[in-house]
């Protein structure tokens, strides 16, 4: 397994190369679009420990937070000797050819003083009972960083993503802008409203 260092240090390292394709996605308070975009059922009030939450089980269970981009139940996770270090492997829909799915693998770390989990994707795997496991190469290898800010009883989703190219891809760069303009939530939010907390919503 990958060190925990040595997560961050890669993520960093991929993010700060010039040649690669690296999106931040515009700040989402969740309570804001809401407001805004959401029929709410009951007194719903999410919190940034709520946020948190979230994040620490999609880490887990990329499938069942993401219906719209993961195959379910194609998603494993295999444990480090650090709880918050792991490896995941998944079928995703490629991001511009979503009706083929292709198996992403990513080393993951957990930053609880942070409230950050970095995800690395990585071109194989060598499965602890022995199996190996190769990425999809139909599409650049990319990094992703989750992590929540704001406070307490107004939280904010980021998140960045950095694909590992040779020079800048616009398409790439257009793909994620446009997600970026979307009024309503992640899946992965309304999953955990609906899944976890027991609220229903309903976007207008």
């Amino acid at each position: 397994m990958t060190a925990t260092v040595d997560l961050v240090t890669e993520f960093d390292r991929a993010w700060a190369d010039p040649r690669n394709t690296a999106i931040d996605l515009p700040p989402v308070n969740v309570n804001q679009v809401l407001r805004d975009h959401y029929d709410v059922e009951g007194d719903l009030r999410y919190t940034r420990t709520n946020l948190w939450d979230m994040e620490i089980r999609k880490a887990s269970a990329p499938d069942f937070y993401l219906p719209s981009v993961v195959k379910p139940g194609s998603a494993k996770k295999w444990q480090s000797d650090d709880p918050d270090v792991f490896t995941r492997a998944s079928e995703q829909r490629l991001w511009l050819n979503p009706s083929e799915f292709g198996l992403i693998i990513e080393h993951v770390q957990l930053d609880h003083a942070k409230q950050s989990v970095y995800f690395i994707g990585a071109p194989d795997y060598t499965t602890p009972d022995g199996r190996h496991l190769v990425a999809d190469t139909r599409q650049p290898l990319f990094h992703v960083e989750h992590w929540v800010e704001g406070d307490e009883t107004e939280p904010v989703n980021r998140w960045r993503i950095v694909h590992v190219t040779e020079q800048p891809d616009q398409a790439m760069l257009d793909f994620f802008a446009e997600m970026g303009r979307s009024v309503h939530l992640r899946d992965f939010i309304e999953v955990h409203i609906r899944e976890v907390l027991g609220y229903r919503i309903t976007r207008k």
